[in-house]
């Protein structure tokens, strides 16, 4: 059975409970992070850890940790569960007051949640065939930066992907990608990889990182700044990155092939980049 931590103890996932009072039932008043876990270590934790603290930060909310203790509990629950590779999930509320209140509670404890899935990746199809997308116009709020629990605006634009058949939403705010619905997205023009920004309209992605990191390494050309909708539309490549979709080619958009119709030359190179990183540095430690 799933072993969970629940303010300040493990136990089966059966038996946690939160007050119906919490912040986080009632406003999504909270912060959270999933953490890739590959031969039982977790990848670029202080990254994730300091993408944590951003988001507690920009929403006001004190850390509960330092960040020591978030390498124990964390290791812990990874101890505590099976699987070599896991999906390691943390949320933070700002807990239970005593009466519904938009204001904060002057005193109040927040609610620390960890628990662990299995990392489950991409069937091979989706990497031999590619995969479908469809768009829609990015009606979130002005801090996409920050990794908080309210997801509701997300859940809406991921399930028009699915209604479609497909796997992704890719999001365009005033004529610019932003990214997808629960990823990053990247466009290659002409041998070119380009990303958009890490500014409030995107959650900066640890996987978006590595891409950026292995096309300087292998010398692919690449240029960070905004994308404009008719590049993204016309580009000869699109991929999707996430820590559990890892590198997927993005072969139809709105019904539309993107480019050949099939996964571009530049993805095959950064797949295979991408999987030797994960031998030796995600596995291995290196």
């Amino acid at each position: 059975m799933t072993t969970v931590y629940l303010d300040g103890a493990f136990m089966p996932i059966a038996e946690a409970k939160v007050s119906a009072m919490d912040r986080g039932f009632l406003f999504g008043d909270g912060a959270y992070e999933v953490i890739p876990v590959y031969s039982r270590r977790p990848f670029r934790l202080p990254e994730h850890l300091s993408r944590l603290r951003h988001t507690l930060d920009g929403i006001r909310l004190a850390n509960p940790h330092d960040d020591a203790e978030w390498a124990r509990l964390v290791g812990e629950i990874i101890a505590r569960n099976a699987g070599e590779d896991q999906s390691v999930y943390l949320q933070i509320t700002r807990g239970a007051d005593t009466k519904r209140n938009h204001a904060f509670p002057a005193r109040v404890t927040p609610t620390v949640y960890i628990m662990s899935e299995p990392l489950v990746t991409p069937p091979p199809s989706q990497r031999e065939t590619g995969i479908a997308a469809v768009s829609a116009a990015d009606v979130r709020w002005l801090r996409c930066d920050l990794k908080t629990t309210s997801l509701l605006a997300n859940c809406l634009l991921r399930q028009l992907a699915v209604d479609a058949g497909c796997v992704e939403t890719i999001l365009f705010r005033d004529g610019f990608m932003t990214e997808g619905a629960a990823s990053n997205i990247f466009a290659v023009k002409q041998g070119v990889l380009l990303a958009p920004p890490k500014d409030r309209f995107m959650l900066p992605g640890i996987t978006y990182d590595v891409v950026l990191e292995l096309a300087a390494a292998h010398g692919l050309p690449a240029e960070v700044g905004p994308v404009a909708e008719a590049t993204a539309r016309s580009a000869d490549e699109l991929w999707m990155t996430s820590s559990t979709k890892e590198v997927l080619p993005i072969v139809r958009l709105d019904g539309q092939p993107v480019g050949t119709g099939q996964p571009g030359p530049v993805f095959k190179r950064m797949h295979a980049w991408y999987q030797e990183f994960k031998q030796r540095v995600m596995r291995a430690g290196e």
